[in-house]
């Protein structure tokens, strides 16, 4: 699989309309100049959703996963879906500070700051397994390439991404690495 959209996927044109359809475009959040892209009301629909988790998991069934890991928040839900999907486990990547200690953290610079995803240190056995992270937004990458440092810390195997949609001109896809990644829906 290239590090492009699936377009010859029945399963992805259909998740690609949803997405089209159903996305909420919000002008100047969270910053002025910015278009916040909500996919609440993507999630909301149980048509819409449907396609989404269809189109991740077929991609992800492409990238040999064995585990599903999803990222805080919104990952979590599509994640989930897919895994359920997939019949396999998933990992839920934390924002730092949700899980009781012991936990292996990876910190990350945001535009505005810094931030830190963590896994639990104890009874997460993910060693040599294939985990394709699943998440709703590639922006600037940040959040992903953690999360792919703390997966391999943790001694798993990333294979992949898999994200619904791709914000353009914030360079994300370069901060990933040479693991494919999968969008459905083109940056706007």
């Amino acid at each position: 699989m290239d590090s492009g959209q699936d377009s010859g996927s029945d399963s992805t044109a259909r998740a690609r309309a949803a997405l089209i359809e159903h996305t909420r475009y919000v002008h100047d959040f969270p910053a002025e100049g910015v278009l916040f892209e909500d996919l609440t009301p993507v999630l909301a629909n149980a048509e819409a959703f449907a396609a989404v988790v269809d189109a991740q998991a077929e991609a992800a069934a492409e990238l040999g996963a064995e585990i599903i890991g999803g990222l805080d928040a919104r990952g979590f839900l599509l994640g989930s879906a897919v895994a359920y999907k997939l019949g396999l486990g998933v990992i839920a990547i934390r924002k730092k500070g949700k899980l009781p200690p012991p936990v292996v953290t990876q910190e990350y610079d945001l535009e505005y700051g810094s931030a830190a995803l963590e896994l639990p240190s104890e009874g997460l056995d993910i060693a040599g397994r294939k985990v394709v992270l699943i998440d709703d937004v590639l922006a600037t990458g940040g959040t992903l390439a953690a999360a792919r440092k703390l997966i391999e810390t943790c001694g798993g195997n990333v294979t992949g991404f898999v994200l619904a949609i791709e914000v353009g001109g914030l360079g994300g896809r370069e901060r990933l690495g040479d693991i494919p990644v999968h969008v459905i829906r083109d940056p706007q």
